[in-house]
């Protein structure tokens, strides 16, 4: 799984990940944002909280992944942000128990404030494929267009600089403890998220091997 603050860059090591090695690759924030477009109650409920930068309720999430699970997880996943808070940490793990699948690596990706600020105030995010990039990345076209589906690259809704302050204050709140559980049960790896892309996919593929 890729843990971090919002803006660590864990949508793009998540995305390098699938791509590379075709491992299946989620978020609970890439399942809601497909619900919203879809217009589904869930979708439209979820997307109120996550426009004010208030986590979605932690039944939501766990119910989600473990359906997810359930369908993709047979030959190894990349959790994109998840779990989100001990309590989900604490079902994942359960979760895990029941589906014989061992969790073998939490990576940390650890980032600056001034880090945070800079990507959330260039990110662009592709509306049908999730991909992610950045303002100044997005150079190959007068339209940011996505160049993995030629889907629109555009802001997020959450993404706003008052709803930021509000999201790293739940990651403080309710995230940043996770560093400890995942720490007690030996499977925390940290890895300095400040740098270039390909340098901290670099680390996560030494890791991964190396967990395999």
């Amino acid at each position: 799984m890729l843990l971090g603050a919002p803006g660590s860059g864990k949508g793009t090591q998540a995305e390098m990940i699938t791509r590379h090695f075709g491992i299946p690759v989620t978020s609970p924030g890439a399942i809601l944002r497909r619900e919203r477009d879809l217009g589904t109650p869930l979708g439209i409920e979820t997307a109120e909280a996550a426009q004010r930068g208030d986590l979605v309720p932690d039944k939501i999430i766990v119910g989600l992944i473990e359906d997810w699970l359930r369908l993709h997880g047979g030959h190894g996943f990349v959790f994109d942000g998840f779990p989100r808070t001990t309590p989900q940490a604490e079902s994942l793990q359960q979760i895990l128990q029941r589906h014989r699948t061992p969790l073998d690596l939490a990576i940390w990706l650890d980032v600056s404030e001034q880090t945070i600020t800079d990507r959330i105030s260039s990110r662009l995010q592709c509306q049908s494929c999730g991909f992610t990039t950045s303002a100044s990345s997005a150079v190959f076209a007068e339209r940011p267009i996505c160049p993995y589906c030629d889907g629109p690259l555009v802001r997020r809704t959450d993404d706003d600089a008052a709803v930021l302050q509000h999201r790293l204050a739940e990651f403080n709140a309710k995230t940043q403890p996770l560093a400890d559980f995942y720490q007690k049960l030996g499977a925390l790896r940290r890895v300095d998220g400040n740098r270039e892309r390909e340098a901290i996919f670099a680390d996560l593929t030494r890791l991964m091997e190396q967990a395999a």
